[in-house]
């Protein structure tokens, strides 16, 4: 049987500021075109990559700003899932450590979804079962967009694209990872009911792609049963 795709489940656009507004009438939708790229330089190539902008943009009341610069940390666009079992209404989620956790003086082991960088000629989707593969020894089903959004937009170009998957979590667990980039994952699952209320307590979750797509599973989680039923 067919499903129709309901609005929670089309993927949603980049957020748009310019609709901050307060008036729809006077909303004015500024873009790429009102900046002025006067120079850009490389400052930093390693496994990452630093560059400086030098910039000017039009201004919300008219004109133009200062020549401002603005240092942008470069690291390309990554892909996340969040693995579901509709049939056993539950999540698998990884634990590894995050040596930026670590360096913010948090507790470095996260409890994540699976993800990963796009490479180049890659699909978001194409990413998603591949690291599903290595960071979980799962192989996904159907996936459905749950939005595309920047990560650190102040300081960094990265978007990601997440998305939640249809995964028989009957065998999932286990440690998993690859030895050459030092990954030392550990799959667990975890009842939907209570992965929301971990989000909840905002103890065990930090990851923001994780909170984004427990959220995002929460409002959506009976509409997606019915749909993979």
């Amino acid at each position: 049987m067919q499903h129709r795709e309901s609005a929670l489940l089309r993927r949603p656009k980049l957020y748009d500021a310019a609709h901050l507004s307060e008036k729809p009438s006077e909303r004015v939708r500024m873009n790429r075109d009102d900046v002025e790229l006067v120079s850009r330089e490389l400052l930093f190539q390693a496994h990452f990559r630093l560059e400086q902008y030098n910039l000017r943009h039009r201004l919300h009341a008219g004109g133009w700003s200062d020549v401002i610069s603005r240092d942008m940390f470069e690291r390309g666009s990554s892909a996340g899932v969040l693995p579901y079992d509709p049939e056993r209404d539950a999540v698998v989620l990884i634990q590894q450590f995050r040596a930026g956790a670590y360096a913010a003086g948090c507790g470095p082991w996260l409890t994540e979804i699976v993800a990963g960088m796009i490479g180049d000629g890659e699909t978001a989707e194409a990413v998603c079962h591949r690291e599903a593969k290595e960071e979980a020894g799962l192989v996904l089903g159907e996936l459905v967009p749950i939005s595309t959004h920047l990560t650190t937009p102040g300081a960094c170009s990265e978007t990601v694209s997440l998305f939640c998957g249809r995964v028989d979590s009957s065998g999932a667990g286990g440690i998993h990872g690859l030895d050459h980039e030092h990954e030392d994952i550990r799959v667990i699952v975890v009842p939907a009911a209570e992965a929301f209320a971990m989000r909840r307590r905002n103890e065990e979750i930090h990851d923001s792609s994780t909170v984004a797509c427990l959220l995002w599973l929460e409002l959506n989680r009976e509409e997606l049963r019915r749909r993979w039923r």
